[in-house]
């Protein structure tokens, strides 16, 4: 491949070409990120619903612990940055513990105006 910059401040073809080829790469890779992220967070509303239920906290340390621990070695094993792929998953589990706290409070809420 030839130099990037031709130092007129053109790209060369080529270069310009192969970044066309990953940046698609990149943007097939995100779309297929926020499409998991929505099954996951699908599965998590039916958790949540299923703890309000049932009564169960919102949370499960003990669980979320397991997870961390299990995504760090799956991070170490893909050559990611474990501490990285710890703050993702944090950041994760944050949001469905939001989302599991509003399904028991709504669920609540519910029972209290029908009566139960």
């Amino acid at each position: 491949m030839t130099t990037s910059n031709t130092g007129t401040g053109a790209v060369d073809p080529a270069v310009r070409a192969e970044l066309g080829r990953l940046r698609d790469s990149i943007d097939n890779i995100d779309a297929a990120v926020v499409h998991m992220l929505a099954e996951r967070f699908k599965a998590t509303q039916q958790v949540g619903r299923l703890k309000a239920v049932h009564q169960l906290p919102p949370a499960d340390p003990a669980r979320e612990a397991r997870q961390i621990a299990r995504l760090r070695a799956l991070a170490e094993n893909a050559k990611l940055d474990p501490a990285f792929a710890e703050k993702f998953l944090n950041f994760i589990i944050a949001e469905v513990i939001r989302h599991h706290e509003s399904i028991a409070e709504d669920t609540v809420n519910n029972r209290e105006t029908d009566g139960h």
